[in-house]
């Protein structure tokens, strides 16, 4: 899988991950950055503000992503409706299945299914604020 890893201290980097499993405390990510491409990285969790798995390593910088729920035909999106703000300004919104305040992270899939991000998973200590439900779509 294609994966963008957003640490909490800024840190970006991108690869492909064969071992990533949200119950686990760390998995491995292959640089295909320009420097140090081919290395295994051993990414910790604990480390983490969010995983985004894509579609391309590169995206589209022409396409205009739909941040909204209402820029999309609802009826495809099934789920509960999520924003999360991280500490940082990003915001995200989508569904999710698997919400719980009490858990180590969740699934995220975007509100626009052209998106480069095909599902984000959001780790649980990090530091954001959510809101789920109709206050998601504010």
């Amino acid at each position: 899988m294609w994966a963008v890893v957003h640490y909490k201290d800024g840190r970006v980097l991108k690869g492909f991950t064969r071992d990533f499993a949200p119950t686990k405390k760390h998995f491995h990510l292959t640089s295909e950055d320009d420097k140090g491409r081919g290395t295994e990285h051993r990414v910790d969790m604990k480390t983490l503000k969010a995983v985004f798995f894509v579609k391309s390593l590169n995206g589209n910088k022409e396409y205009d992503e739909k941040k909204r729920f209402e820029e999309v035909q609802g009826s495809k999106l099934k789920g509960l409706k999520i924003m999360v703000k991280f500490s940082d300004g990003e915001i995200i919104r989508g569904i999710t299945l698997g919400y719980s305040k009490y858990g180590r992270g969740f699934f995220v899939i975007p509100v626009d299914p052209e998106s480069n991000n095909e599902r984000i998973y959001v780790v649980a200590d990090g530091d954001y604020d959510v809101k789920i439900g109709a206050a998601a779509e504010k």
